[in-house]
Formats: structure tokens, C-alpha cells, sequence
């Protein structure tokens, strides 16, 4: 198995181009749709991780402790959520069949709990901005071929990042890594 490495930060010409690198996407299509997504998601995770921060740095110096609580929070519901769909078969299931549901689920599910310590706008502003802006990015930028062969080889195994730890958590990469062994044992067979 790969160590985990975190993957470079891209430049700014690469990451944030003309508009001919952007386009919408095609939402009849949702998984060529959310290939995009976890395609962008695995290539730009460490500028993704530099605009969150730049925002957390932000709302936290405004608002330590309810950016404290939201964090907690969101940490205590994510890790609640990747231990169920672990342990219980119900919840595995609903997971690896509706993953985008799942998350929002996450999200929500969050959202109510801060509501009822009181840190709404920390979570607004210091989670739902910094999500809102890579989930726009990563399903309005175009893939390049660099960023395909990264996703292939994250997906194969050969390599692992942060953010392709978090998606097999959330289940978004298992469906790529059976795409890939299909392919490679169709390969192999010829």
C-alpha cells in the first residue's frame, strides 16, 4: 500500500484559467458529473485545503469560539457518520448507493446541531463558504490529462492523498476503484 502524500500545489494558471477551462456541467449525466467532481476534488485538494484554511483563519479570528464549536460539532457528526456507515449495514448501504444524499444528510445533520448551540453563522460562513466555493470549482472546471491519470492512479491504489482517504470514507471512491480493477482484469485476461 502507498504512504499518504499530499499532492502539490497547483498553480494559480492551472487551478483558476480563462473561461475555456470552465463549463457547466451535465446534470442529466450525474455520474459523468460526479467523476468531474472527485476527479478535481483528488487534483486540487491541497489549493481546496489553502482556501479552507484562508477562510477558517478568517471567521476564527472574528469568532473564536463559536469557529470552535462548529468545529467540534462538524468533526464529532463526520466521524459519527464514517463509524455507522462502517458498522451498520443499513446505513453501508444507503451510503454506497446514494453517496451525494449521504453527505448532504452529513451536512445537515450538522447544521441542526449548531443550531442549537448557537454558531450558526460560524458555520455558515466558516464551513459552508469554503464547501460551496471547491464544490462550484470542482464541478464547473474541465479535467486535463493530468488530473485524469492523478484520479487513476489514487483510484488504483498506487497512490494515496488526505483527500482520497476522506472520499473512500464518504464511499466516492469506491466505485472508481471497481471501475479500475474491471479494466485491469479485462487486461489482464487478453
Amino acid at each position: 500500500m502507498a504512504k499518504v502524500e499530499l499532492v502539490p500545489l497547483r498553480s494559480w494558471d492551472d487551478f483558476f484559467p480563462g473561461s475555456e477551462r470552465f463549463a457547466k456541467p451535465d446534470f442529466t449525466d450525474m455520474t459523468r458529473w460526479n467523476n468531474r467532481v472527485v476527479s478535481n476534488l483528488l487534483y486540487y485538494q491541497t489549493n481546496y485545503l489553502v482556501l479552507a484554511i484562508a477562510v477558517f483563519l478568517v471567521v476564527g479570528f472574528l469568532n473564536p469560539l463559536g469557529m470552535f464549536t462548529a468545529m467540534a460539532v462538524v468533526s464529532a457528526v463526520f466521524l459519527g457518520s464514517v463509524w455507522a456507515g462502517e458498522n451498520r449495514a443499513v446505513i453501508k448501504n444507503f451510503k454506497r448507493q446514494n453517496p451525494t444524499v449521504f453527505v448532504i444528510a452529513v451536512m445537515v445533520a450538522s447544521y441542526m446541531l449548531i443550531s442549537l448551540l448557537g454558531s450558526v453563522m460560524t458555520f455558515m460562513t466558516a464551513i459552508t463558504l469554503p464547501l460551496t466555493l471547491i464544490a462550484a470549482h470542482a464541478s464547473f472546471r474541465l479535467r486535463n490529462m493530468k488530473n485524469k491519470l492523478e484520479n487513476k492512479m489514487e483510484g488504483a491504489g498506487l497512490k494515496r492523498s488526505p483527500m482520497g482517504i476522506f472520499l473512500e470514507a464518504l464511499g466516492q471512491q469506491e466505485e472508481n476503484l471497481q471501475k479500475i480493477q474491471t479494466f485491469l482484469e479485462g487486461k489482464v485476461k487478453e
